[in-house]
């Protein structure tokens, strides 16, 4: 806590000092006056990225005493968003420290996000509307998320639970590959529930925060994926970094370089392991094929009749490799994991209907999860929320989470970690 308070203090001062800039009038001294300005302007910003991200950087290194401070990846970034928009002129500085502290602490999103710009809460901050409508609307979309995180992503961690206590060389290639899928929708579900409850308490006290999931597992590409996953911080990176860089107006070579600076910072962000490179190494050679297949016209001659589908379950394939890459942090583990999914690798006492068991037990929440990954599920929910057996249905599902987690006690939310 008193690291947040700090943090929000300093940068509170570096805002009011970014926004010095200066509309000074036409003159050969003001024209000096001005370059002197942003040079200092430009220093400072230097400072204070170096600041904000050294910080991050010492907690995420292990380095910092007491362990990761919860939410610290989160609100940095949110603050460099609101110094960075201030520098370029696109945001007017926060005189009220009141009101920016209210926005770096905001405690529907502080601890995982959506990483909101201040730009789309300032008004909210302002003058908002608080009244029973936003506070019911809010609670129904509130009480999707907790469904989301309580009966799928938590019930689905199980079988990923009892693959690891099994041992990842003691289980058939069929399993590992159901156990896989498991863990994609687990956290697919324990942080795009976790995303929902933040809007739906932002809405409740009457601020819009951005969405940040759009069915990603409905997409065709690892690019559309990551388009549809994390929204908000693949946003951040995009205008804070892949467009400052040079995004793609500067040839081919200069834009996968960019696109490699991107998804490296992407993995440091999520942690300091080799296993997090591994993952975002992987993710922008696959980015990087399907541009190159993209050029040569692959994407017309699979857009014809049954080839469509063929997208999907490339998408399908790799994304479940990825996110082994993405959760096993032992290098050895990862790669006897990659190889019973593989099938190339020899296992020990291995039971070849293992993954039969894991069927019995979790086939209808597999199924469940599957549904919920498409838009049916979000289309039901616009439709049946604000009618009285849709609303019967909410207030059911929100006791039976609450039952749920007075009986398993306390599991938190992935992304706590990060």
């Amino acid at each position: 806590m008193w690291l947040l308070m700090v943090s929000t203090l300093i940068n509170y001062f570096l805002g009011l000092h970014l926004a010095r800039g200066a509309k000074l009038k036409k003159g050969k001294k003001k024209k000096q006056k001005k370059k002197g300005l942003e040079r200092n302007r430009k220093i400072l910003l230097a400072l204070s990225v170096a600041g904000n991200i050294g910080v991050l950087a010492v907690f995420k290194s292990g380095i910092g005493a007491g362990g990761l401070p919860m939410g610290i990846s989160f609100y940095t970034f949110r603050i460099l968003s609101y110094l960075f928009d201030v520098y370029r002129g696109e945001e007017t500085k926060e005189t009220s420290f009141l009101r920016l502290a209210t926005y770096v602490t905001m405690f529907p999103q502080l601890l995982s996000g959506p990483i909101a710009s201040y730009g789309e809460v300032r008004e909210a901050l302002h003058e908002r509307e608080f009244s029973a409508n936003s506070i019911q609307a809010g609670l129904k979309v509130f009480t999707m998320g907790l469904v989301f995180k309580v009966l799928l992503a938590d019930r689905l961690g199980l079988l990923w639970r009892e693959v690891q206590v099994t041992g990842f060389e003691s289980i058939s290639t069929p399993l590992a590959w159901i156990a896989a899928i498991a863990y994609s929708m687990k956290l697919y579900f324990d942080f795009y529930g976790y995303s929902l409850m933040a809007v739906g308490l932002g809405q409740m006290l009457g601020f819009s925060l951005p969405s940040n999931f759009l069915n990603p597992y409905m997409a065709s590409s690892v690019r559309i994926f990551y388009r549809r996953w994390h929204i908000t911080l693949g946003r951040w990176f995009s205008r804070y970094v892949y467009i400052p860089l040079g995004g793609n107006r500067k040839g081919e070579w200069r834009t996968l370089g960019n696109l490699l600076c991107v998804w490296l910072l992407t993995a440091l962000w999520h942690g300091s392991t080799v296993n997090f490179l591994i993952w975002g190494i992987m993710l922008w050679a696959l980015i990087v094929m399907e541009r190159q297949l993209t050029r040569l016209g692959m994407g017309k001659f699979v857009s014809r009749g049954v080839l469509r589908a063929l997208p999907h379950l490339y998408l399908w394939l790799v994304i479940p490799i990825s996110w082994m890459c993405f959760a096993i942090t032992d290098l050895s583990q990862l790669g006897i994991y990659l190889g019973r999914m593989s099938g190339m690798t020899e296992g020990i006492y291995v039971n070849a209907d293992d993954w039969k068991n894991a069927v019995m037990n979790y086939g209808v929440l597999l199924l469940a999860g599957g549904f919920a990954c498409t838009p049916a599920l979000e289309k039901l929910f616009d439709k049946w929320k604000d009618r009285l057996p849709g609303m019967l249905l909410l207030i059911a599902l929100f006791w039976l989470c609450v039952w749920r987690l007075q009986v398993e006690g306390q599991n938190p939310f992935m992304y706590l970690n990060f």
